[in-house]
């Protein structure tokens, strides 16, 4: 709708503020976002029904571009883009702070459930906005709110889908060597505070990713670069870890090691996630 020189969505309105912590080499931060409930209100209405041609085969691809591409979700998600842009001059730094912001939204699904053909219901996946307005999100969700992210600020990003663990984690194109089965993505988890590469990850429940995960390109763009502190990092904490499983005990060194990782990535205390 037309407002003086500017045209302003009308799905802006009835508005929220919401506060995104994020960690950043250390230091804690926050954005604070405005939501509005009339887009939620909107794309929640959508429906989430493709049609194919006779003979295409349906894809998760399709599903989460339709939810990424959703073009009145785009318009008031692209400021907090900015925002990050803003607070993080440096690119690296700028996927760092989003991913620590979608990393720090608490883990929860919806309550919500959607009819399939009048017969059976499936829990509601929310879209992109919806987690933000929320503040909560399942590892499906929460991945694709940090793809939308990533993708505009201009990295190429994948999706990773564990169908034996019914798990999804997000992709970056990153150096090869640092990647999941030298596939040159970067493995990121988005359930809780974690570092960027470490796919070796300990759930709650003692569970673990064991199978091999379905790749779903998402978007083209840049790499992370070679010489992030994340690789190391992330090597040091597995060792520490090893360590305290197989001992129950670790170092003075290790100790001091441990939390300053911990303080850099803003990872709890609790070693499972």
């Amino acid at each position: 709708v037309p407002e003086g020189d500017l045209c302003l969505s009308d799905y802006a309105i009835e508005t929220k503020k919401i506060m995104l912590n994020y960690t950043l080499n250390g230091k804690k931060d926050k954005i604070d976002f405005v939501v509005y409930k009339g887009m939620v209100d909107y794309i929640s209405n959508l429906s989430r029904i493709i049609n194919y041609a006779e003979g295409e085969k349906p894809s998760r691809r399709d599903f989460k571009l339709k939810d990424l591409d959703q073009k009145e979700q785009r318009e008031l998600l692209f400021p907090l883009v900015k925002k990050i842009q803003n607070v993080a001059g440096e690119k690296s730094d700028q996927a760092r702070v989003a991913v620590s912001i979608v990393q720090e939204i608490p883990f929860g699904s919806s309550e919500k459930v959607i009819s399939v053909g009048g017969i059976y219901e499936v829990n509601y996946s929310r879209y992109p906005y919806e987690v933000l307005y929320d503040m909560r999100g399942v590892c499906g969700e929460k991945s694709e709110l940090l793809v939308f992210l990533l993708r505009e600020l201009g990295f190429e990003t994948v999706m990773f889908y564990y169908r034996l663990e019914n798990h999804e984690a997000v992709g970056i194109k990153c150096p090869v060597e640092y990647g999941v089965d030298e596939t040159g993505y970067c493995f990121i988890e988005t359930s809780a505070p974690s570092i960027i590469s470490n796919n070796e990850l300990e759930y709650v429940g003692g569970i673990e990713l064991y199978s091999t995960p379905e790749i779903i390109t998402l978007s083209g763009g840049d790499s992370l670069r070679e010489d992030l502190d994340e690789y190391e990092d992330a090597k040091n904490l597995l060792e520490i870890e090893r360590k305290i499983k197989e001992k129950g005990e670790i170092s003075f060194i290790d100790n001091l090691k441990l939390k300053k990782i911990r303080k850099k990535y803003g990872i709890g205390e609790r070693y499972n996630i």
